[in-house]
C-alpha cells in the first residue's frame, strides 16, 4: 500500500500515541468512502483450521491496535484472516500516565507502557454488536489495574462471560508488563487456579449459549526454559486451546543507548523478532504435535512470518511491522505463506 508510505512521514512528525489515533481515524475515513477495496491487493485464499476455527488465511492482527472494537470493520477490509481487539477490563480504565508510547526509529521498535486503557467490556460488546464483520474475532482479556492479585480470576471470569456470547476465541492476558505483578499469574499456583476456573466457566457458558469458544493464553518472551516448560504442561493438563507467544519485552539488549530506549514499558518490533521465535520453539517441544500456536512479536516482513510458522506457530499477528512498514505486510506474508506451504494449491 504505498499510500502509507506516503503518508508515514507524518504520522510519524506526531507524538506516537497522537498518530495512533490518526491512522486508525485515516483507515475509518477510507473505508467509509470506499477508498480500501482500491488500496489494496485481494489476498490470497490460505485457508487453516486452528482451535476448531476455520481461518481464512494466517495472518492476524495482535490485540492492542484496536483495544475497545472501535475500528473492526476497517481493519477487517486490509485483508487480515482473523482479528483480535482488546486488551479489555470489566471496568473502564485510563490507563498509565502519557506519555506512554515511544517509537524507536533507528531499531524498527516501539515501547509502550499504556497500562490496558481501555473504555471497558460493555463498550467493547456494543461496538462488537454494531460492527458488520463476521469473521474470526478474538478477544483478549484482562484484569483492572486496582483488582488486587489474589482477586483476579474473579476480573477475568467476568471478562469472559461478557465476550463469549460475541468471540470466535477468548485470549487470556497474563503477560503484559504494564500492569502491576500481572506477570506474576503465569507463576504455578496462580496459573493453575486461574486455568482450572476459567475453563470450569467455559464449560458452563458452553452449555448456556451452545456454542464452545476457545480460550488462549497469552505469554511473556522473558520466560526462563523452565518456566515454558511448566506452563506448556499446565496448559495441556487443564485441556486450554492454545497459546500465543508472545507479548513485549522488558529486555532493552540493543536499543539502551537508543533515543527512548531506556523508557520503561514493553518493547515490540524488530528487537523482538528472535526472542519471540525462540520461545515458540520451546513451546513447541513440550507441548503435543499440532496443538495451536499464534506466533507474535516482531513481524516486521513475510520472512519473519515464515520464521513463526516454520518455528511450529500455526498463525502469525501483526501489530508493529504494521506501524512501520504499513498494510502491505499483511498480504505480502499471506502470499508468501502460500508459496511456502501450499506451493500447488
Amino acid at each position: 500500500m504505498n499510500v502509507y508510505k506516503a503518508l508515514r512521514p507524518l504520522f510519524f512528525c506526531l507524538p506516537a500515541e497522537l498518530s495512533h489515533h490518526l491512522a486508525l481515524k485515516s483507515l475509518v475515513l477510507a473505508h467509509q468512502l470506499g477508498l480500501l477495496k482500491f488500496l489494496r491487493k485481494k489476498p490470497e485464499l490460505d485457508p487453516v483450521k486452528v482451535m476448531g476455527l476455520d481461518f481464512p488465511n494466517r495472518v492476524g492482527l495482535a490485540a492492542g491496535l484496536d483495544k475497545n472494537g472501535d475500528y473492526i470493520d476497517a481493519l477487517a477490509q486490509l485483508g487480515f484472516g482473523f482479528i483480535e481487539i482488546g486488551t479489555v477490563t470489566p471496568r473502564p480504565q485510563s490507563g498509565n500516565p502519557k506519555p506512554r508510547l515511544f517509537r524507536l526509529e533507528r531499531a524498527d521498535a516501539i515501547i509502550n507502557r499504556m497500562g490496558f486503557n481501555n473504555k471497558g467490556v460493555a463498550h467493547l460488546v456494543a461496538q462488537v454488536k454494531k460492527s458488520s464483520y463476521n469473521g474470526i474475532l478474538g478477544i483478549n482479556i484482562g484484569k483492572n489495574f486496582d483488582t488486587p492479585l489474589d482477586s483476579a480470576t474473579e476480573d477475568y471470569i467476568n471478562a469472559l462471560r461478557q465476550v463469549y456470547e460475541f468471540a470466535s476465541y477468548v485470549t487470556i492476558n497474563i503477560s503484559s508488563p504494564n500492569t502491576k505483578n500481572l506477570r506474576e499469574l503465569q507463576q504455578d499456583s496462580a496459573l493453575r487456579s486461574l486455568l482450572i476456573a476459567l475453563k470450569a466457566e467455559q464449560t458452563s457458558l458452553k452449555a448456556t449459549h451452545h456454542r464452545y469458544v476457545p480460550l488462549a493464553v497469552k505469554i511473556a518472551p522473558d520466560l526462563s526454559s523452565e518456566e515454558i516448560k511448566h506452563i506448556a504442561e499446565l496448559l495441556v493438563e487443564h485441556s486450554l486451546d492454545g497459546v500465543i507467544a508472545t507479548n513485549t519485552t522488558v529486555d532493552r539488549r540493543g536499543v539502551e543507548a537508543l533515543f527512548n530506549g531506556q523508557e520503561s514499558g514493553g518493547l515490540s518490533g524488530a528487537p523482538l523478532t528472535i526472542q519471540a521465535t525462540q520461545v515458540i520453539q520451546q513451546l513447541v517441544r513440550h507441548l503435543p504435535e499440532g496443538y495451536p500456536i499464534i506466533g507474535v512479536g516482531g513481524i516486521m516482513k513475510p520472512d519473519d512470518a515464515l520464521e513463526k510458522l516454520s518455528a511450529g506457530a500455526l498463525l502469525v499477528q501483526l501489530y508493529s511491522g504494521l506501524v512501520f512498514h504499513g498494510p502491505s505486510l499483511i498480504t505480502q506474508s499471506i502470499s508468501a505463506i502460500g508459496q511456502r506451504f501450499n506451493p500447488n494449491p
